[in-house]
């Protein structure tokens, strides 16, 4: 194989004194250097600042010649490695990592890194942590800026989270290093990017957080009444099976609760929906639940509005069912929510002629009926699963 024309070369707050010598020889061998300014500043090398927003194509017009990109700490955790290989043929390009934020972080803190997320909020919404942090929970972040950590500290304390410690660690591994902490709530320190916090969520009283499995409360979600029900919403997502990574297709995703839960789980989710007051609440629960970039809002009727999409792993259809949009699915999992006495009919007959579960539930929940309590019926539900 030919040598590698691209060193991806990890660096930290130490700059050169902390590189390995293989890395300091990489450096020292390239005929161009790319680097953010505080990078290229840290290494103490004249070379190519990357474009803002950033952009691979300065770099790949040099290809041929040897290149070194200078990068932050680990380059694939969080770091522009991934993006650098993903357009890049193996054999291109070579990396030298060196410790990251993330381990100098648990370094100082004495946490077990397997045991606490760690998320880059540098680029994310604060709602990422929404199904990370509860009681006894520890996470990592990275962080956008020097303002970033009052913001977040201001979200958490809105979440109901103001109980977080919450260590500042500013510099890490380089001698500006500054490592404070704070409770979330009354936070006020002045911060300094590169910055890190680290949150610990020993102190958070029971039932902080979101809980784990299906079935959140309908009022977890902005909706118009047009929502699958807590207790429907549940036992559907159990017949849906979500597997990290897979691909739901909601249609007829009113608020698009489904959806988003299937994504908590792991997934990503396409919501079809036709109205623009409901594609509204579905864009805020993407939001609400920070799922920008695993789960969007398509506003269109199926099947019409499937072109294109994605191919899906598992479907649900939520309401609206009829034989032609069934027959216009492609094949995938397979679960049908029927409402009406029509599209019953329509899953006794898939049913009977394909197999698979079917399952009428009714629920009833306690009101007051008087001065005393009685069951008030839900509308029931038939739910069809199969391949």
């Amino acid at each position: 194989m030919a040598e590698p024309w691209l060193s991806i070369i990890g660096l930290g707050e130490d700059g050169p004194a902390g590189l390995p010598p293989a890395s300091r020889e990489a450096l020292a061998g390239a005929e161009i250097v790319f680097g953010a300014p505080r990078h290229l500043a840290l290494a103490g090398v004249e070379g190519r600042e990357w474009p803002v927003p950033f952009s691979v194509a300065p770099l790949l017009a040099e290809r041929g010649r040897r290149v070194a990109a200078l990068v932050s700490g680990d380059p694939f955790w969080h770091g522009a490695g991934g993006t650098l290989a993903e357009a890049l043929a193996p054999g291109e390009w070579r990396a030298w990592p060196v410790a990251g934020t993330f381990s100098l972080a648990a370094a100082r803190l004495g946490w077990r890194l397997e045991e606490v997320a760690c998320l880059g909020l540098h680029a994310a919404p604060f709602a990422r942590l929404r199904p990370v942090m509860a009681r006894g929970a520890r996470a990592i972040c990275l962080m956008r800026d020097g303002a970033a950590p009052a913001a977040l500290a201001e979200w958490l304390t809105a979440q109901g989270m103001g109980a977080t410690r919450i260590t500042v660690l500013e510099a890490l591994g380089g001698p500006r290093e500054r490592i404070r902490s704070a409770r979330a709530a009354g936070f006020a320190l002045e911060c300094t990017a590169p910055v890190a916090m680290a949150l610990d969520g020993a102190d958070l009283p029971p039932g902080s957080g979101l809980p784990r499995g299906f079935g959140l409360a309908d009022d977890s979600f902005a909706h118009d009444g047009q929502i699958t029900r807590q207790a429907v919403r549940a036992v559907t997502l159990a017949h849906l099976a979500p597997r990290t990574g897979e691909m739901l297709w909601d249609i007829g995703g009113g608020s698009g609760s489904v959806g988003v839960e299937w994504c908590l789980n792991g997934g990503r989710a396409v919501s079809i929906e036709p109205r623009p007051d409901r594609i509204a609440n579905i864009a805020a629960n993407i939001e609400a639940f920070g799922l920008a970039g695993r789960m969007r809002a398509v506003r269109g009727m199926a099947p019409e509005a499937l072109a294109g999409l994605p191919a899906p792993d598992a479907i649900f259809v939520g309401g609206g069912a009829n034989a032609a949009l069934l027959a216009a699915l492609p094949r995938a999992r397979l679960v049908v929510n029927a409402v009406t006495l029509e599209t019953e009919a329509l899953v006794a007959q898939l049913h009977a002629r394909v197999g698979g579960s079917l399952l009428r539930l009714s629920v009833e929940e306690a009101a007051p009926l008087g001065r005393m309590r009685g069951w008030t019926p839900a509308r029931s539900v038939t739910i069809w699963s199969g391949p």
